[in-house]
């Protein structure tokens, strides 16, 4: 064995080592704060509550910390749907807990600067933490399930011919068919999306948590979307935890047109627009043959001299679109950050969290809030939305 063959071995072993301890350290932390925040805020702090409310909230938050991780982990890792609502419920509960106890921490603050002493001052914050936490939270649950109101935007295109000027695209994204079951929500977008008789209907990916089997009768009130011209898909990131050629094919077998890095073009008024789509940026990770997004694929044949909208599930996908001269890129994934004040989270990680952008001298984006959820049940001061977006000539 050479020597350096000898030293690297123990390394590579030291630092696959570390990973998973680290992962788990970083677990633990993320966890301590999200449950021990609003205990501390809540239960102890200087509230001063009887015994017996103190034991009762400590077994409270810590029985939620001993069943958010199994119920999570057997949820989304195992497949088993009331554990995965089970999890997934709590974790919006604490996450709305965790912010507004902060709230409540500053309140606190405030309050002692105001020469307010404990136990009043503690009360109070606890008070105003439980009050808001648990408004929200009822609140949030609706928004998360009602069918969603209707955005309309306008985009001017202009290399759009006139014949095109006017064209509605209604965008659907994010519909996250899951865990709990949306068959009633589904017709209801259905029906909404019908009522707007679009031109295209969209899709822009993770249109399910599960595979084609576990969501088809969530999934089947799509086969009933009309649109004049098309009805197209793309896959997003969700598609490649579950089975993504398999919801190519199922929706392909609804009557959509699944683009799967390649266009079509659609004609009004004697004026073509091409339709193109791509992959979702994971898939090339997700180890599928041909499943990565290749933009150069998906605009081959198409004329350089036409306008071009582009289905891309993750605002991140923005530059390819630049670089190959894409006039409208849609795309969802973000969820607007979903519940407040997540979305400054999503912003590290994406360009855009949501509405019409402008990149490079040609290039726009709209980043749609989606249509569903991921998770948690709860939409807090990020709505869903089923847009309607118009085309306008120059």
């Amino acid at each position: 064995m050479a020597t350096s063959e000898a030293v690297s071995g123990p390394a590579v072993r030291r630092r696959s080592l570390l990973r998973p301890l680290a992962f788990v350290a970083t677990l633990a932390v993320v966890l301590g704060l999200l449950f021990g925040v609003p205990w501390w805020s809540l239960v102890m702090a200087g509230n001063a509550w009887p015994g017996v409310v103190r034991v009762l909230g400590t077994v409270v938050f810590a029985a939620a910390l001993v069943v958010f991780p199994v119920t999570m982990f057997l949820g989304h890792g195992r497949g088993v749907d009331w554990a995965a609502r089970t999890g997934d419920t709590i974790l919006g509960a604490v996450w709305i807990l965790f912010v507004w106890a902060v709230a409540g921490d500053l309140l606190r603050l405030a309050l002692l600067a105001g020469g307010v002493g404990d136990p009043v001052r503690s009360r109070v914050a606890a008070g105003f933490t439980v009050l808001v936490a648990a408004g929200l939270g009822v609140w949030g649950y609706r928004e998360a399930m009602r069918v969603p109101r209707v955005r309309r935007v306008e985009v001017r295109i202009p290399r759009l011919g006139a014949g095109l000027d006017g064209l509605r695209i209604v965008q659907l994204t994010d519909t996250h068919y899951g865990p709990i079951d949306r068959v009633a929500w589904s017709k209801g977008v259905t029906e909404v999306v019908n009522s707007l008789e679009a031109d295209i209907v969209t899709h822009t990916g993770d249109i399910a948590d599960g595979t084609v089997a576990q969501r088809t009768d969530q999934a089947a009130p799509l086969g009933d979307v009309r649109a004049r011209l098309a009805r197209v898909y793309v896959t997003g990131n969700h598609e490649y935890f579950g089975e993504a050629q398999g919801w190519l094919d199922h929706m392909r077998a609804l009557g959509w047109e699944p683009l799967h890095n390649r266009h079509i073009v659609v004609e009004r008024g004697g004026d073509q627009l091409v339709v193109a789509g791509v992959d979702d940026r994971t898939a090339a990770g997700a180890g599928l043959e041909g499943h990565r997004a290749d933009h150069a694929l998906a605009l081959e044949g198409a004329d350089p001299d036409l306008p071009v909208v582009l289905l891309a599930h993750q605002p991140k996908q923005i530059d390819a679109a630049v670089a190959h001269g894409i006039d409208l890129q849609l795309s969802g994934h973000t969820h607007g950050g979903q519940i407040w004040p997540f979305h400054y989270l999503v912003r590290v990680d994406q360009p855009v969290v949501q509405g019409l952008t402008r990149h490079g001298a040609r290039t726009q984006l709209f980043t749609s809030r989606g249509t569903g959820f991921w998770g948690p049940p709860f939409r807090v001061f990020a709505p869903s939305e089923i847009t309607e977006i118009t085309l306008r000539a120059k």
